[in-house]
Parts: C-alpha cells; structure tokens; sequence
C-alpha cells in the first residue's frame, strides 16, 4: 500500500503523532515547585514522586566520575549510584542458539563504592529527610558554579531547630576528585550533633526489569569484589577488582572539619564492603558543624592495586594541600571557559532558557573530562544502556563538541582509532574485510546480542568517518588526519567494497544488503537509503584523504601503506563503487525509498493505536511492527541533512512529508532531526513542536526512562536544532553558511562557535542577524547567498533578514 507523500494532516500542518510524543507525553516537573530559572534547576520543596527522576536530573559529573543526587543521609532513595566512566563487568551472553559470529561477551557498567554518605544524629536520634518536620527546603543545581546545593531547615519533636546545609561537585579540574561540603547548623536550642562518613561498597549491582531493553542487564553479584582497605587519620582507602573483567580500582575519602563547639572524631574503622568516620560536636544556639569531604576514585586494567593506591593518596594529598576554595575555584575556572564557548541565549522564553542551559551543562558533565573514554548514552546519571557507547557520539555530540570543545572532541575520535584493531577483528568474525566499529561498547568489543536492530546497523562505520571528516575541516587539525583518521577512513572503505555488490537486477549499480538503518523499526533490508548514501560519503572521503596524503605527505603515506598494506588500486574500487552506489527511488510515489521493500509493507494503524501503545517497541513483537511502515526514528530524513548536497530541495521536501507522519517519536535522537529539516523546508510550526521535543527530552521525561538517565544525544541534537535548525547553519564545504529564521517570540538569540581557532558570535534579533569576529584571523561566511568576510578592520557585521513565509 502506497501512501500520497504530499499529505498532511489537515488540522494543524502537523504529524499525526505530535498529540502522542509531543506535550501529552511529557511529564513537566510543576512550576512552583520547580521554577524556571536560567542558571539552576531549583527544587523548592522536597518531592518524592518526582524522586527517580531528580536523581537523574540534578546528577554530578565530570565526564569520568559521575554521581546520582541521592541524599548525603542514605535515604530515601530510588537508585543510588556512582559510576567511572568505562568501568564495567563483562558477562557470557545467553543464547537460546548459537550462531557464528555472535558476540559472546556483555559489557555493562558498574555502580563503584558511593562516597557521598554522610549520616546525621541529633542526640542519637537519626535525621530522616521522609520523616523530618521540614520548614524550609531548597536544591539547586547551579549551572554557573557547577554544584549541587542544598538547604534545608528542621524541627526536632522537642522544638530545636537546625539549618543543614551541603554542596557538591565532581571537579572539572581533577577529574579523580569529588567533593561534598557538609554544614550543620544549630538556629534554636542546642544539641549534641553527630555525622557519620562512610565510604560503602554497593552491595549488589542494579538489575534490569526484564521487560524495557533500554534499561541495563544482570551482571551477577558480587561482580565488585574487595581486594584491600586500610586507614589512615581520617582517610579510608578500598582497593577492588571486578570478577571477569579484570579491572582494578581504589577509591578513598579524606576529611576537613572544624566545630564552633567541642569536637570528638572517633577512630577511623574499615571492614571489606564499608569504611566509617566518625565526628561528634555538642553545639549551642548559633555553632555548626562543618566537614569538607573529599573523594577520589581511579581504576586501571594494567596497574596493580598498590600503584592505584599511590595514584589515589596522591590525589587527596594534593587536594588537601590546596584547600576547598582552590579546588572550587579551579573547578569553577574551567566551567567558566566551558560557558564563554558553550552558551546559546535566548531573550524572550525563560523555560526555554533554562532547559537549554540545563541540557549544555549536562553536555559538560557527560564529556567534559572523558580523555581515553567514549560517552555513554546516558552520560554518567545512570546505568540505562548499560553505559554503552553508540554512534550517539559521531552524530548527536561531536558535531557541538567540534565547535565548542574541540579537544575533547578530537579525543573521542582518537578512541576510535585506538579500538580499530579490535574493529579490524569484528569484521573478520562477520566476514567481512577491513574494519567494523561496535554498535554498542565499552571496551571497544561488540556487545550487543540482537543483531536485528543492532550489529546489523553498519552504517557506524560511515558515522565515524563523517564525524571525524568534519572535525577535521573544522578545525584544521591535520595531525589527526595523518595520523588517526586516514587510517580509519580505509579500513572502513574496505568494509563497504567487500560489504556490497554490483547487482545485475538493478542495472549493475552497487547494491549493500542485510542491513538496518537509523530506524530499528525495519530492519535487515535491502539498500537501506541511509546506509547506502554514508557509505558511499565514507569511499569518497577515504579516496580523497589517501590521493592528498601521497601528494603532500609522502612519509605520512609511506606510514599508512605499512599500518593498512594499502594497495592505490583499492582507489580505483572505492571510486567506482561510491560512483555506482544504488540509492532506491520510486517512480510512483516520486519518493526515495528507505529500503527496497518499505512501501510493500502495511501501514500501521495509527489511528486504532493509543497513546499507552507507544513506544511500540515495549508493546507489540518485533516482527508485527517490521511488517508494517511505521518508523521509530529519523532514518531518510536524517540523511537529507548529513548529506544535503545528495538531494535537492523538493526532493527533501517530499522525504519529509512521506515520512515524517510514520515517526512514532520512540527514540530520543530523532526530534532534533526532524525539527533541523523542518526547520530548513519552512515548517516552522512543526520544527518548534520538534525542537521543544528535544529540549525537554529529560526535564519532561518524554521517554518515561529518566530514572535510568539522561539522554545524551538529545541533549546534542538540543545545540543541533537551535544552530543547525534556526540559524540554518551547514558547513559542508568549509565555508559556514547560516540561513536564520528566529522562532517567534523569542526577541535574541546568541551563540558562539570556534571554527579553526576562532570565535565567531551569532546573533539573531527579528529583522537582523550580527555575525562578530571575536578570535583569529579573517573569516568568509555565507548569510543566505550573501558573502560576509570578518576581519580586524571589520569584526562585524549587521545583516537584514531575508523575508521568509511558513509553508
């Protein structure tokens, strides 16, 4: 059944699906209680329904320790968790029937030893945050400093009142270190006032609920085991080992406190799973109690126990020498630089304020400090995905990080070329040469035991390559072309050569089979658009990168031919196949086709479908919903904005409008897509309703899965659609283009960007944008069609708006 690509639904110019995974699925934390703000997510009021989502939400993080806002007295609490970012157990896959090439071992990241728990007793009795008499109560998450803060004021039964206050951060300048400010002050009466610091090894690993795939898999228990611990003062220090991976770590607590009243700390004590710091203070109306609590937390696969002991007393030696203000300070500088780069403004729309930088800031915290580790789909705020890598990374977060942070960028590209010989060994076991990246890693192994919607999706090669082509461009980086990225560039060509074929039944182009696409929706099909138009994107940059390299470069090429036994006549192959690749087209329809078969498929039922049908992938069999065309996320569209140049634009009109009705909206990297197209093709409504999709993925929890956290890649495809979508940014040719379009009423909106060592400040104002040269040297951009060169003389220029109508 064929479907009329130019219809549209009559009501509003909409998808169908916008009343399902639009506002009606949002689950908005109520405005009193949480109250826009555009710096911090403020809680006003202890709120226990919303507590697995908060948890997520007001999370710490630096990239490599990562820690949920569970309270520093230990309860209540959904999920408590503290994570490092790549440690993880390994586990045998279960199959029902084996098959060659299977993988044969799990990969799922571990909650490590939660140091946060600091237990208070007012004359013996314990202070419980569900039970407590609260007068007053704030948190916050303070964007700007890069903290967690918390204050709150109670009643005892007998009348005494206190003020607790506490802070936290996991440093962005010592990415080892984690530190929590704790103060108890007495406001009525006195008290004798004693905190209990532990340091507590989780006694069993989180466990999926057998029913959402999203959340993570059973590991077994005890997959932490302790290995070591001794005291030290008041310091306690662990050693630990995972029991099949084979991963060391140490973590430690250190303590400074200080007391108006007398002050008793009682000996340190450390048993195998929990170690214990005792301090004790009688206080009068007026005196407090306050104890800085440091934490340290390293984990290698090579070094012993005892180096990873010298490692950690390091760190907490050093950060006592220095002092809490210089390590806020120091963390604050580096949030600081992060912001000056990083902040998109907009005048006009608090919430979306907020939720902007509420999304940029957890960016930071995902990736801020990953060096030598990828970023887990959901950051370093939860165990959902099992702390696995996608191609999340290449196409929803390196495009902001290459113009934002360009060496944390670069260092994740570099991660690809430090795991290609195990990509190498993947295409071996399914048979194919060259190289094929994990769909889902941590180590750089392929993980993932559903090869349907999963390790058939081949295009990650593609996705790495473009990434890493971009940031190349963008910044000139050369070094990493010669020595990185050429050579991933040709092991993934390989792939595609040998992958693919020249089919007599299409006329002798170059065909690729048996794979999925972006859409887990359908899968294994034939000549996937996307797949096909990557890959042949992923031959032409390796021809290119290898012709210059032999041009300008012969050592460098000398190098690549003896890491890759590179033949030139390979060239010759990757030319002719880019050049015949089939990309299927229907006549009929007058529309590209995301696979061969997909309008041979039945149209879902949309309208006999409810709202607690979606998503779909926890409610019907795999094979009902790949029988029909209904698509999970942005797959075909997704390729008109890669690849702009692969289409014209009403090619790309009818491509949305075909296909952008069948999107359920299921998965959080599609919205940002979807809003960035409908954005360029003038659906203006529509790519709002998208955009604020995106932007509230996590703060609405729109997914419903936010107590297992964030989702990264929405948090990327947030920057996406405000610079790609709004101000119509493409940058395929080196030059930057922008065609702005400012959402209605928003009255400014600014951002920066670092093409190539520069900044250059956008901003857009109804009627007007101001491009500014605010770093480097002269810079040509494109304002439309319109030629805009920045320089000394000139480092700014005021450009009308071009006059645009919604269609």
């Amino acid at each position: 059944m064929t479907r009329d690509p130019a219809r549209r639904d009559e009501a509003c110019g909409c998808p169908r699906l916008r009343a399902i995974v639009s506002r009606e699925r949002r689950q908005l934390l109520p405005e009193r209680e949480y109250p826009a703000d555009p710096w911090r997510l403020v809680e006003r009021r202890s709120m226990p329904a919303y507590r697995p989502q908060t948890e997520t939400l007001f999370s710490t993080a630096n990239g490599y320790l990562g820690i949920r806002a569970t309270p520093e007295e230990g309860a209540p609490v959904h999920e408590r968790g503290t994570y490092l970012n790549g440690f993880h157990e390994t586990w045998p896959i279960p199959y029902a029937e084996e098959a060659h090439g299977f993988p044969r071992l799990g990969q799922t990241m571990l909650a490590v030893p939660d140091g946060t728990l600091l237990k208070l007793y007012v004359d013996d009795e314990p202070f419980e945050l569900a039970n407590a008499r609260l007068l007053a109560f704030e948190r916050v998450l303070d964007f700007r400093r890069g903290t967690l803060d918390r204050e709150l004021h109670f009643e005892t039964p007998d009348g005494r009142r206190l003020c607790l206050r506490s802070s936290r951060f996991a440093s962005m300048d010592d990415r080892h270190l984690a530190c929590i400010e704790y103060e108890v002050r007495m406001v009525r009466g006195t008290a004798s006032v004693v905190v209990s610091s532990e340091l507590v090894v989780p006694s069993e690993q989180p466990r999926s609920d057998g029913v959402d795939p999203r959340r993570t898999s059973e590991v077994g228990d005890p997959a932490l085991a302790p290995t070591h611990h001794r005291t030290r003062g008041r310091r306690i220090l662990m050693n630990l080992e995972t029991r099949s991976s084979h991963l060391r770590m140490a973590c430690a607590m250190d303590h400074v406190v200080e007391a108006d009243g007398p002050l008793e700390v009682e000996e340190a004590e450390c048993a195998r799973d929990r170690g214990r710091v005792v301090f004790h203070a009688d206080l009068a109306e007026g005196q407090r109690l306050r104890i800085v609590k440091l934490l340290a937390y390293h984990y290698s696969a090579e070094a012993d126990a005892g180096e990873l002991r010298f490692r950690t007393h390091r760190t907490l030696d050093r950060a006592l020498r220095h002092g809490v203000e210089v390590l806020r300070g120091r963390h604050r500088a580096r949030i600081d630089a992060y912001w000056r780069l990083a902040d998109v403004e907009v005048v006009g729309d608090a919430e979306v304020q907020q939720a902007l930088r509420f999304n940029l800031y957890q960016l930071l915290q995902a990736c801020g400090r990953c060096e030598g580790h990828g970023v887990p789909a959901k950051g370093l705020t939860g165990l959902g995905y099992q702390g696995h890598y996608f191609w999340d990374t290449e196409i929803h977060v390196v495009p902001f990080l290459t113009y934002v942070l360009p060496h944390t960028a670069r260092s994740l590209l570099d991660l690809r070329h430090r795991q290609l010989p195990l990509a190498r060994l993947r295409a071996r076991e399914v048979g194919e040469r060259g190289a094929l990246f994990p769909w889902r890693t941590i180590n750089g192994e392929e993980s993932s035991a559903y090869y349907a919607a999963s390790t058939a999706q081949y295009h990650i090669d593609a996705d790495v390559v473009y990434a890493a082509d971009r940031y190349v461009a963008l910044t000139g980086d050369v070094e990493f072309l010669s020595h990185g990225f050429v050579e991933i560039a040709v092991e993934t060509a390989r792939m595609w050569a040998g992958l693919g074929f020249y089919s007599p039944r299409k006329g002798g182009r170059f065909c690729i089979n048996g794979v999925t696409g972006p859409d887990e929706y359908n899968t294994v099909v034939n000549n996937n658009a996307y797949t096909n138009l990557m890959a042949r994107e992923n031959l032409r940059i390796a021809v290119r990168l290898v012709d210059s390299l032999r041009v300008r470069a012969p050592e460098a090429f000398d190098r690549l031919v003896g890491a890759t036994g590179l033949d030139v006549a390979e060239l010759e192959e990757w030319t002719r196949a880019a050049d015949r690749m089939y990309v299927p087209w229907d006549e009929e329809a007058g529309v590209h086709l995301q696979d061969d078969d997909f309008l041979d498929r039945e149209l879902w039922d949309f309208d006999g479908s409810p709202k607690s049908a979606y998503p779909l992938l926890l409610h019907f069999h795999p094979l009902v919903i790949y029988r029909h065309q209904v698509v999970k996320q942005a797959d075909l569209v997704l390729a008109t904005f890669l690849l702009p140049d692969a289409f014209d634009r009403e090619e790309k009109r009818r491509i949305f409008d075909y296909y952008d009705p069948l999107t359920t909206g299921d998965s959080s990297l599609s919205g940002c897509i979807q809003s960035i197209m409908a954005a360029e093709l003038g659906y203006r409504e529509q790519a709002y309703l998208y955009f604020t999709d995106a932007l509230v993925m996590d703060l609405g929890d729109i997914g419903g899965n936010v107590r297992d956290g964030l989702h990264v890649a929405a948090l990327g495809g947030t920057w996406m659609a405000v610079v790609h979508g709004f101000a119509g940014l493409r940058d395929r040719d080196g030059v930057l283009r922008f065609r702005p379009d400012l959402p209605d009423g928003w009255d400014r909106l600014r951002f920066r960007l670092a093409p190539k060592g520069g900044v250059l400040e956008v901003e857009m104002q109804p009627g007007q944008t101001i491009y500014r040269l605010l770093e480097g040297e002269a810079l040509e951009i494109r304002h439309d069609d319109e030629r805009v060169v920045l320089d000394a003389r000139n480092p700014s220029r005021v450009v009308a708006a071009s006059a645009r109508k919604p269609k």
